[in-house]
């Protein structure tokens, strides 16, 4: 029975271990997508339209990926903490 319970909060803690990474790893995403879109309309002015629409694209894209990422950790504590109480 001990090392059940182990073995669960286990779980617990890697779900929330992998929650914590996506929301970092989304943040790095879109920071250096931010970076270089920036980078790229002071180099080429005249097509900082179409920069900026790919960064906004490319920032969406990493946000779903994101909210998919937490809500597999979310549904992981619920199962888990179910099975603990």
């Amino acid at each position: 029975m001990q090392a059940e319970i182990g073995s669960l909060a286990n779980g617990l803690m890697g779900a929330g271990l992998g929650a914590g990474l996506a929301i970092i790893g989304a943040g790095l995403g879109i920071g250096l997508i931010g970076r270089g879109a920036t980078e790229g309309m002071a180099r080429q002015p005249e097509i900082a339209g179409n920069i900026q629409t790919a960064g906004i694209i490319l920032a969406a894209l990493i946000e779903g990926a994101t909210f998919f990422a937490l809500i597999v950790c979310l549904l992981i504590n619920n199962t888990v903490g179910g099975a603990l109480g």
